[in-house]
């Protein structure tokens, strides 16, 4: 299992501090193909079709950010991965997380909570 800060999320991140890109509003989504995940991945193993979701954000601590989302299958599935991006389609993945897979159905759902620490 990998959980990686992305290279592009970390660029994304300095750009925010500069004031040259606007803090986004995070989502959270979800794949099923297989792999380890990277700092250099741009996108997710193999994307499922579920719409992206909004994630919720905090700050459990001065260094920390946290966020955490909640996706419903549309169907029988194996999730093996999963991602923070900036946008409902496309954009930057900041964070990547692999995992063993988790088989669902219809209407299941799996809440993610990705944490960032700035070390």
């Amino acid at each position: 299992m990998a959980n990686v800060y992305t290279t592009v999320g970390k660029q994304m991140v300095v750009d925010q501090i500069d004031g040259t890109k606007a803090t986004p509003t995070f989502k959270v989504a979800w794949g099923t193909g297989a792999g380890t995940a990277v700092v250099g991945d741009t996108t997710l193993f193999t994307e499922a079709s579920e719409t992206r979701v909004t994630t919720t954000q905090s700050q459990p601590a001065a260094d920390k950010n946290q966020f955490l989302g909640t996706i419903t299958a549309d169907g029988s599935k194996t999730i093996t991965n999963a991602g923070i991006f900036d946008a409902a389609s496309s954009g930057n993945m900041y964070l990547k997380s692999d995992f063993t897979g988790i088989a669902l159905v219809l209407g299941d759902s799996i809440q993610f909570t990705f944490t960032l620490q700035q070390t």
